[in-house]
């Protein structure tokens, strides 16, 4: 059954209670870690009740103590806190992962053995192997999984994908995504060193760290999949070499034609994260530096502005709205989106109750698969000097 009617916090509704939630990494100099406690509790849905915050097993114990938490459920690592936390009456049920890349892969993996539902920091993995295993993981096991992808928790990100979904862009024929940064423009490894290594970074810097945001970006919003990619990738700034740069041209299975292009050496540039959809009858835009605005340009009528809960706000979109209309939300925000969607279907999935379906538009391990897909398939592409390859 479906709940009826809404409620304040709809896993109280179903459990009585708040899911326990259990931490690994994010420790102290860490900006992502933040991201998830503060998405975690924006909206009362979890409660953190255990964490291994670093690899360091003192660090880990300190960290821990510094969020509050108890001496016993303070971790030195992360497989002693799943071991542990599994064998509790009062244990975790829910594992967050946000460490380096290369340990996605065999946490994320444990977490689903001892019977964890796991949101995970994008990318999913370092390899396409490695995607392929946890998916097929995931779905066998029956439990959530979510990835990351904050982006697509902006409401007017779910309205553009609602708006497409319901037609009113007619035929989707041309996408453009671009994600563009300026931080590693200078030389040097940049702000955290790891992700220069393709042993923890993987085998591409740019494209694990943002085409991934990029690719999900186009996927969530147009529905169709990237069927085939001619691309280049590589280094523009002197004497790198990990990838700072990729672009390509694409073909999409519905379609459409496409170009896709990210850098994080653009000198000056903060975060621009950007899409246009263009179909036979109209054009949607937007961008995460103004993310309050959809722009929608149909043909033969004036443009319009579309905001969150302005005029036209679709229930996708309206949903992901935590405040009256004219009044900014933002990236952290866009980020306990996808935590307090994934709360409702861990509650309803233990509950033996049926999730509402607006809550089930975050990001899952199948599409951590593709992006993997997508990462493997730029780089051959590269390597073959651009020619045209499967996605």
């Amino acid at each position: 059954m479906t709940l009826a009617a809404p409620h304040l916090n709809p896993v109280v509704a179903l459990l009585g209670r708040r899911l326990r939630l259990a931490v690994i990494g994010g420790g102290p100099g860490s900006f992502i870690g933040p991201m998830h406690r503060q998405a975690a509790r924006l909206d009362d849905r979890y409660q953190i009740v255990a964490a291994a915050m670093s690899s360091d097993a003192q660090r880990s114990v300190a960290a821990g103590a510094q969020l509050g938490l108890p001496a016993d459920r303070c971790h030195p690592d992360a497989l002693t806190l799943m071991a542990t936390e599994a064998a509790r009456a009062d244990g975790a049920e829910v594992v967050a992962i946000m460490t380096p890349n290369d340990s996605h892969f065999p946490y994320a993996m444990a977490a689903l053995g001892h019977g964890f539902d796991v949101i995970c920091d994008k990318p999913m993995t370092n390899t396409l192997a490695e995607a392929a295993q946890l998916r097929e993981k995931a779905q066998a096991s029956g439990l959530v999984f979510c990835l990351t992808h904050n982006y697509s928790g902006y409401p007017m990100v779910r309205q553009a994908r609602a708006m497409v979904a319901e037609g009113q862009l007619g035929e989707v024929r041309m996408v453009q995504v671009e994600y563009v940064q300026g931080g590693r423009a200078k030389p040097g490894p940049g702000r955290v060193a790891w992700k220069t290594d393709p042993a923890r970074g993987g085998p591409s810097l740019v494209m694990g760290d943002i085409g991934t945001h990029a690719h999900q970006l186009l996927r969530f919003v147009t529905g169709q999949e990237v069927e085939q990619v001619a691309a280049e990738l590589g280094c523009v700034v002197p004497d790198r070499t990990a990838h700072d740069f990729a672009g390509a041209l694409l073909r999409l299975d519905g379609g459409a034609r496409g170009s896709f292009w990210v850098t994080q050496a653009a000198a000056g540039v903060e975060n621009s994260l950007r899409i246009r959809v263009s179909g036979s009858r109209g054009t949607l835009e937007w961008q995460q530096e103004h993310p309050q605005v959809l722009s929608f340009k149909p043909l033969d009528a004036p443009a319009q502005l579309l905001t969150p809960r302005g005029p036209g706000t679709l229930p996708l979109a309206l949903r992901s709205t935590r405040v009256a209309a004219g009044h900014p939300e933002g990236f952290p925000e866009a980020f306990a989106n996808l935590y307090s969607d994934a709360a409702e279907a861990i509650a309803a999935r233990r509950a033996g109750q049926t999730p509402d379906p607006l809550a089930l538009h975050f990001p899952n391990a199948h599409d951590g698969w593709m992006g993997m897909r997508f990462v493997d398939a730029v780089i051959r592409s590269s390597a073959d000097g651009g020619a045209w390859t499967a996605a």
